[in-house]
């Protein structure tokens, strides 16, 4: 299976989230990669330890976020991060700037918006542009639409993707 390092990175360019993973394949909603339990995770250049559950991450074609679909018995179920459109700078390399807002639902059902107060903080720290902070905050209202109702691929679009990883 090939692998695909995944980067995500701040809005000034300094390395964030970071790790390994399996690329899975590609459906109608992007492409999926995935991450086993054990699988080393980094925030910048530190070892935060490895990856609980396994799960799989989607990165959708033009859309500004990314998603998480954690197996169970993860206590999330789905975590999205509100990101800049994904870039391929190789095949074995994919990357987007983090904006800080994220669409969580619990394993419960709940779905929640968080980190909207980092958000604010870096609009200012970063200067985010009119234009970005625009598509974030659409692209956040859609997913807490979306993940709620459990639209795809927020509904069971993910399974077979979950099977694929150890």
């Amino acid at each position: 299976m090939k692998r695909v390092r995944v980067v995500w990175r701040k809005f000034d360019g300094s390395l964030h989230w970071n790790y390994e993973t399996d690329l899975l394949g590609e459906d109608e909603h992007g492409i999926w990669l995935g991450a086993g339990t054990g699988t080393p995770v980094h925030r910048g250049t530190t070892s935060t330890g490895p990856v609980e559950s396994p799960h799989v991450l989607l990165f959708p074609r033009d859309a500004w976020w990314t998603a998480c679909f954690n197996a169970e018995p993860h206590r999330v179920d789905i975590y999205c991060d509100i990101t800049t459109v994904a870039h391929w700078p190789s095949e074995t390399e994919v990357t987007a700037i983090d904006l800080d807002l994220d669409v969580i639902r619990r394993r419960s059902g709940e779905v929640i918006l968080a980190d909207e107060d980092e958000f604010a903080a870096h609009q200012i720290r970063y200067s985010y542009p009119a234009d970005v902070i625009a598509e974030a905050r659409a692209s956040a209202d859609w997913l807490m639409s979306a993940v709620a109702d459990r639209r795809e691929p927020f509904g069971t679009a993910c399974h077979r993707w979950l099977k694929l990883v150890g």
